[in-house]
């Protein structure tokens, strides 16, 4: 692999030229949801897991009404979140929305198998007009792979083997393949096939370099999590996707980078603030006593929301000031999505903040480009 330093030095030149970083670039805006086990309704009436589902699909249906262009369900297999079937939120929200594109965020992959996954997001391309695509990752929690008889050793081995496989059955109808980890395909058909071709398939990514080296070499756009410290710290491995795809021959239009963020928006910056911080810090300290993290604090929250900070909680023309610097930071982005439900927050507030996200932020984005 390519030095990090070496691939940010080369990737700012191309044939001697210094590559320009356009700010006109029309960045695309989205939401991404756990579909979180909601504990109330803000007025202390708790909420019925079947109640949370539907008003999930309630937002999916006001992001495409506000015209935001992307909504994703990630993936999990926890008690605080109903998101380990999220192909099945997509497809209801597919037949009650009109434009918004539907993805995963993320699919587990290294626990999944492949040729379902492809079925099942082929089928939901087809439901949805074309309106589907696919981040894959091996996801920031273990519980799946005890769950589907995995072994956390093989961590590494499974995503790659796996990639391997539904890139192959998204490129062939017909697909020989074998591996280690799954029986061999020896010619078998794999059906449906999707209306996109090729379905779009995004490489989620937290911070590991080879994983930002692999989406590169494989010409597959990125999404990277980033939901604390700053921004500008992971341009180093964007550098390297960037160096690895134009290595590999890829065009810098396959090579598109996207931010998933943990973000929130409200009227004015100390009502956001109120509203995000409560159930932001419980649901951080929560998991970080999992991973040995200290407790949240105000002080911290306030660092992550400052000027470089990952978080994108404030009133509109703040957030969208703050999506052109994390643009900035990384040389260019293609698309951004808030995360805010993992803050606890009642409906009406969801509803309003992805209100405001698809009416105002993008508004000012578009003013401020």
């Amino acid at each position: 692999m390519i030095d990090l330093l070496e691939a940010k030095e080369q990737s700012e030149t191309e044939h001697g030229k210094p590559v320009s970083k356009k700010r006109d670039e029309i960045i695309q805006i989205g939401v991404d949801s756990f579909a979180a086990a909601l504990p109330n309704d803000g007025k202390g009436v708790v909420v019925a897991a079947s109640d949370s589902i539907r008003n999930l699909v309630e937002r999916i249906k006001l992001a495409d009404q506000v015209g935001l262009d992307i909504f994703g369900v990630g993936e999990h297999h926890r008690r605080e979140f109903l998101d380990s079937a999220p192909v099945a939120i997509l497809a209801a929200a597919a037949a009650q929305t009109q434009r918004i594109r539907l993805t995963s965020a993320v699919t587990v992959l290294s626990a999944a198998d492949p040729v379902r996954v492809f079925q099942n997001f082929a089928t939901l391309d087809l439901l949805s007009q074309g309106r589907t695509e696919m981040v894959v990752g091996r996801g920031s929690f273990t519980e799946a792979f005890p769950l589907f008889g995995l072994q956390l050793k093989d961590y590494d081995s499974l995503f790659a083997e796996k990639l391997d496989l539904l890139l192959n059955i998204r490129e062939n109808e017909f697909v020989h393949w074998s591996g280690k980890h799954r029986a061999p395909l020896t010619g078998q058909g794999i059906y449906p096939r999707p209306m996109q071709n090729p379905l779009p398939i995004w490489l989620g990514v937290g911070g590991t370099p080879e994983s930002f080296a692999r989406a590169g070499m494989l010409g597959l756009p990125l999404m990277i999590a980033i939901i604390g410290g700053e921004t500008r710290r992971f341009r180093p491995l964007v550098d390297a996707y960037r160096e690895y795809g134009r290595r590999a021959g890829h065009t810098p239009d396959k090579l598109k980078v996207g931010v998933h963020a943990l973000g929130y928006v409200a009227e004015t910056t100390q009502q956001a603030i109120d509203d995000f911080f409560p159930g932001y810090a419980k649901s951080f300290t929560r998991i970080g006593k999992e991973r040995g993290w200290p407790p949240v604090t105000r002080a911290h929250f306030d660092a992550v929301r400052g000027e470089h900070g990952a978080l994108l909680v404030g009133n509109p023309e703040e957030v969208a000031e703050k999506i052109l610097r994390h643009a900035e930071a990384l040389g260019g982005i293609s698309r951004i999505s808030f995360q805010m439900d993992v803050a606890e927050l009642p409906q009406a507030k969801q509803l309003r903040s992805i209100e405001l996200v698809g009416t105002r932020v993008t508004s000012d984005l578009r003013k401020k480009a």
